[in-house]
C-alpha cells in the first residue's frame, strides 16, 4: 500500500477525501489546502506517489503516478502506470470502507497527474462514490472510456477547475475532457480562475463548498 499522510481533525469522521498530488510533489503539497478548507467531519488521505522515471523530465527519477511522454493532445500515455496507479487507488477505497466510510461518503481528488488518476479511477469504480475533484487536469485513456466506465459511476458530480493561465496542462486540453464528459452526460461543474498551474483561494471556497454538498455536511 502507498505511504499517505492522514488529516483527521475529528473523532467524528464520517467522510473521506482520497487527495493525490501533482508530478514530483508529494502528499503534504496539500496539507496547507486540507487545513484551509476547515471540514472538521471530513478524513483527507494524502498518498504519495511512487518514485519512476519520467520521459517528458528526460528520465529523472520522481514522484509520479504513471510516466509522461508529452502534454499534447497526441502524446504516448503510459497505460500500464496508469492502470497500476488505479489499483493503488481502489486499494485506499477499500481501506476507508474497512474503516467504516460507505463509497458513497468517499470523494476522489487530486492536482494535475494526480487529477487525471482520480478521474480515471472514480469513472471505472465498481460502487457509487461521492464526487470526484479534478484540479488543473485532463482525463486519460479519453478512448477507453465508453467502453470502461462503470454504471455505478453514472451520475458521480464532477468538479473540473482549471487556471486560465495554465502553461502546464492547456486550458483546450483541459475543456476537451470537460466536453467528453458532458457528451457522455456526467454531471459536470467547470469552474476557470485567473491563475497559473496552481490553486487559488476562490478556488478553494468553491471546493468548500462543493464538498459540503456532495457529502451533505
Amino acid at each position: 500500500m502507498l505511504d499517505l499522510i492522514e488529516y483527521s481533525p475529528s473523532a467524528q469522521t464520517d467522510a473521506s477525501v482520497i487527495w493525490l498530488h501533482g508530478l514530483g510533489a508529494d502528499g503534504s503539497d496539500f496539507e496547507p489546502v486540507v487545513e484551509a478548507l476547515s471540514l472538521p467531519q471530513v478524513r483527507f488521505v494524502l498518498p504519495h506517489a511512487p518514485y519512476r522515471a519520467v520521459t517528458l523530465n528526460n528520465g529523472y527519477q520522481m514522484r509520479a503516478w504513471y510516466d509522461l511522454y508529452g502534454l499534447t493532445p497526441g502524446s504516448q500515455q503510459d497505460e500500464a502506470g496508469i492502470r497500476q496507479s488505479q489499483a493503488e487507488i481502489e486499494t485506499l477505497i477499500a481501506a476507508e470502507k474497512a474503516r467504516g466510510i460507505e463509497t458513497n461518503r468517499i470523494v476522489l481528488a487530486g492536482f494535475s497527474q494526480g487529477g487525471a488518476i482520480a478521474l480515471h479511477t472514480a469513472l471505472r469504480h465498481a460502487e457509487p462514490l461521492a464526487g470526484a475533484l479534478a484540479l488543473s487536469t485532463y482525463l486519460p485513456l479519453k478512448s477507453q472510456l465508453a467502453d470502461e466506465a462503470n454504471a455505478a459511476n453514472r451520475s458521480i458530480p464532477i468538479f473540473m477547475a482549471h487556471g486560465s493561465f495554465d502553461t502546464v496542462i492547456t486550458r483546450e486540453i483541459a475543456s476537451a475532457s470537460a466536453d467528453l464528459l458532458r457528451q457522455q452526460h456526467y454531471p459536470l461543474s467547470w469552474h476557470e480562475y485567473p491563475m497559473a498551474h496552481s490553486v487559488c483561494m476562490e478556488e478553494i471556497d468553491d471546493i468548500r463548498q462543493f464538498l459540503r454538498s456532495v457529502l451533505h455536511i
